[in-house]
């Protein structure tokens, strides 16, 4: 019987071989203790003129996805490194820690690991939060940090006072972790303000099925509190970026400078036109 095609395999395929082509690596590492391994683009060369900046995915499949369209703008001027995050993409780990304090310890030890001790940081959607907790943990280790659409600074009260109009866990869940067709146009319809029409239903089959061996093995487990869970819809949007590659690049940008528990940060606030 002849295979059949798959868009999203054919994406990632596509995206693997760009990421080389700008003159990065694939490279898989073992952390210590031996339970926990993550997967990180990094530079063929590592330029010691150059700054360092590392950029973290946020909820989704791997960082191919959500990065690639920025790399020619960061490449020429950063040894650029593009890791997965845990349960994304080739990361894993048995050990049994579900935080994102976990996931910034572990990156801190990738980076360790490549000889970098000094890093600026981008972190997008759930990437922001793993992003805070590793400038917090690690302050002489980051330099400049940026959070893409993160709400580090939401607090239970906010889910209280129903900051967002989900009735329980399990349909935050039904919509960030889509298992239909259906689902995933919900989650479309509110992670857009010009959500994309008429996309084929077997587009949308095929990006559940040709991905489930890598995101969805995240579920909510890192969702250690029930309104961490809440947060994640405000992060949502980017989700979609693994079937519309383009939406970082037609993107409006305005910078917002501030200090957060005394790190300089840039936070980065994007309008999406579809």
């Amino acid at each position: 019987m002849m295979r059949q095609i798959s868009f999203t395999a054919y994406k990632d395929c596509y995206y693997r071989y760009f990421f080389a082509y700008t003159g990065l690596r694939s490279v898989t590492t073992t952390l210590s203790g031996g339970t926990t391994s993550m997967h990180c683009w990094v530079p063929r060369t590592h330029h010691h003129s150059k700054p360092t900046l590392l950029l973290i995915h946020g909820f989704g499949a791997n960082a191919m996805w959500q990065y690639s369209e920025l790399l020619r703008h960061f490449v020429p001027h950063y040894n650029v490194y593009v890791p997965d995050l845990l349960f994304f993409g080739q990361s894993y780990t048995a050990a049994p820690e579900r935080t994102e304090a976990f996931q910034a310890r572990c990156l801190m030890e990738l980076m360790t690991a490549h000889g970098v001790r000094k890093m600026s940081l981008v972190g997008i959607s759930y990437g922001g939060f793993v992003g805070y907790s590793m400038a917090a943990q690690f302050p002489e280790a980051t330099e400049k940090v940026a959070l893409c659409c993160a709400g580090v600074c939401l607090e239970e009260k906010d889910m209280e006072e129903k900051l967002f109009k989900v009735a329980d866990l399990e349909s935050a869940a039904s919509i960030l972790l889509p298992q239909t067709a259906e689902k995933l146009r919900e989650l479309m319809h509110l992670s857009f303000v010009k959500p994309a029409r008429r996309v084929p239903t077997c587009f949308l089959n095929d990006f559940i099925h040709g991905s489930s061996s890598s995101q969805w093995r995240f579920s909510l487990a890192f969702a250690s509190d029930r309104w961490f869970a809440f947060v994640f819809l405000c992060l949502a949007r980017f989700v979609l970026s693994l079937v519309f590659s383009r939406l970082l690049s037609r993107c409006c940008v305005s910078r917002l400078a501030g200090s957060v528990r005394g790190i300089h940060t840039h936070i980065l606030q994007f309008s999406f036109c579809l």
